[in-house]
């Protein structure tokens, strides 16, 4: 079928509900394809609340820009063929005919149109969202239409939200008892753009009653979202926690289990993150037809290629540095301003931009004020899903045994066989590639740009002295309580004053208690 012919079946089942006894003319078509911008409004408002079957379809030709005019004539052309928007019948299309032209306004107001038909959708949640676009920008002339809809919905929730979208549409009558009425609706609303509308109506109210109401309905719908406020910060102290978890965990073994200070650590995430670009590239140009399965190559590629830079920098330097933590300091500090001239000099000094996976896209609606991007939600189960990896790595191999008798007494280790110089190097190319995970998460939420990692280093290095050093579950802790006190704090305070307490609390904190929320335990401990 073809696709002109399928839109029209879906408007005409989609509009079951709606009287056909008015059908659409010629003149009311002309008048909404020519003439002024104010002129097409008012001829749409008027075939809109008619509420025909075919003015429907008309204006979804005019939204897909396959309407032209010659002479009187309005006509629909889809792939090459001309239709009679009034009659349905087939028409010649003339060579002199001239496509309908459409400003922002007009797309607006369409696409408004559209949804307030989609009221009689068979589909509820059809009906639910054009409640909501009509509640969003509300028009008087509507309001038959809407009373209509009403007259017929059994959903309550979809009644509720008409009742709103036309107490929204009589907000600006010129009778003052239709706005208190209004008013009154709208104070059990829970939708944000409810406010706006009442502000707007309350700062040209000239009413004392009705003021008075719109003060009173402002409070109601404000207390209605306030929990929505409350549980949106704290997902995003949560998620600015993951990510914050993500970049401190490697660091975690490279500072808190090996004593390696590592300056380079952002530039390690950088890498990552660069990597997940190239891998991005690659299927674009030569897998487009599996583009959003992209990130599952990219995860293992970003963790190798960290890890590899890692082990280099592990036993090209730092190997003849252990136990001089100043000097581990100078020299990853300078590796890492080398990191950061190669990238420039291999990608440029710009950002570039990595795209989420269509799976990554959109959002989870909670509340009518409450939307979870999904990229960030994912990237906390992401958060998760490592912490419990390195966990298990830690406590429950080999490599993670041999890792902490390194930690904790390098030469009772020597002596029980174990190649301590590759135990080190293991170790840093697992915090190393741990690192390039975090850097392939963080391409999902923002640019990726040389400096990348100079954003996430301090505070990674906070998370891991905070949390106890060498101590995973204290980093988990840590992070996670600095997003979400970061972000609460912001909501009163601001962003800057906001970061200025969080490191006066850690300051403090550190001066009471040294060894951090969890203290080491063992002989490193005694040293």
């Amino acid at each position: 079928m073809k696709r002109w012919m399928l839109k029209a079946a879906l408007m005409v089942i989609a509009l079951w509900g709606l009287s056909a006894a008015q059908a659409l003319t010629m003149d009311e078509a002309r008048g909404m394809a020519v003439g002024d911008s104010d002129a097409r409004v008012e001829a749409l408002a008027k075939a809109v609340a008619q509420g025909s079957e075919k003015t429907a379809v008309f204006l979804q030709a005019l939204a897909d820009d396959v309407v032209k005019i010659s002479g009187d004539q309005v006509i629909v052309v889809r792939d090459g063929q001309g239709l009679d928007p009034v009659t349905g019948q087939a028409v010649a299309v003339p060579p002199d005919a001239e496509e309908v032209m459409l400003n922002n306004r007009l797309r607006g107001e369409i696409d408004t149109a559209l949804a307030a038909l989609k009221l009689f959708s068979p589909d509820v949640k059809v009906r639910r969202q054009a409640a909501l676009a009509l509640l969003k920008e509300p028009d008087a002339s509507r309001a038959p239409l809407l009373d209509k809809a009403l007259a017929t919905e059994k959903d309550p929730t979809v009644q509720s939200l008409v009742r709103q979208a036309r107490a929204a549409a009589m907000l600006n009558s010129e009778t003052a008892n239709d706005r208190l009425l209004a008013a009154r609706e709208l104070a059990g609303s829970k939708q944000p753009e409810t406010l706006l509308l009442l502000n707007q109506q309350l700062a040209q109210e000239q009413d004392p009653a009705v003021q008075k109401q719109i003060q009173s309905a402002l409070v109601k719908v404000q207390d209605s979202l306030r929990w929505g406020e409350r549980l949106g910060a704290m997902f995003t102290g949560l998620s600015l926690g993951s990510i914050l978890l993500l970049v401190a965990l490697g660091l975690a073994i490279t500072y808190g289990l090996m004593g390696v200070i590592n300056m380079a650590h952002g530039e390690l995430m950088m890498i990552g993150a660069y990597a997940t670009y190239v891998v991005q590239a690659l299927f674009r140009e030569h897998l487009p037809g599996v583009f959003d399965a992209y990130l599952f190559v990219a995860m293992p590629v970003a963790f190798l290629t960290a890890a590899l830079v890692g082990a280099v920098m592990e036993r090209a330097v730092l190997q003849h540095l252990y136990g001089r933590p100043l000097e581990t300091l100078l020299a990853t500090w300078g590796i890492s301003l080398v990191l950061m001239q190669g990238v420039r000099s291999l990608f440029g000094a710009q950002n570039v931009g990595v795209e989420n996976p269509s799976w990554m896209s959109g959002s989870l609606q909670l509340l009518p004020n409450l939307q979870l991007p999904w990229n960030r939600v994912l990237i906390i189960v992401f958060a998760l899903t490592v912490l419990v990896g390195v966990a298990l790595l830690i406590g429950k191999t080999r490599l993670g045994l041999f890792v902490r008798g390194v930690t904790q007494n390098r030469p009772m280790a020597s002596c029980m066989g174990v190649n301590t110089a590759r135990i080190d190097t293991y170790a840093f190319a697992l915090g190393s590639g741990i690192a390039g995970l975090a850097g392939c998460a963080l391409s999902q939420v923002g640019n990726v740009g040389p400096d990348l990692g100079q954003s996430y280093i301090v505070d990674a290095f906070m998370v891991v002295v905070l949390g106890g050093v060498g101590q995973l579950a204290g980093t988990v802790y840590a992070a996670l309580g600095l997003g979400l006190v970061n972000k609460l704090l912001e909501g009163w305070t601001g962003a800057v004053l906001a970061k200025i307490a969080v490191l006066v609390f850690i300051i403090i904190f550190i001066q009471k208690r040294p060894q951090g929320i969890f203290a080491m335990k063992g002989r490193s401990a005694e040293a």
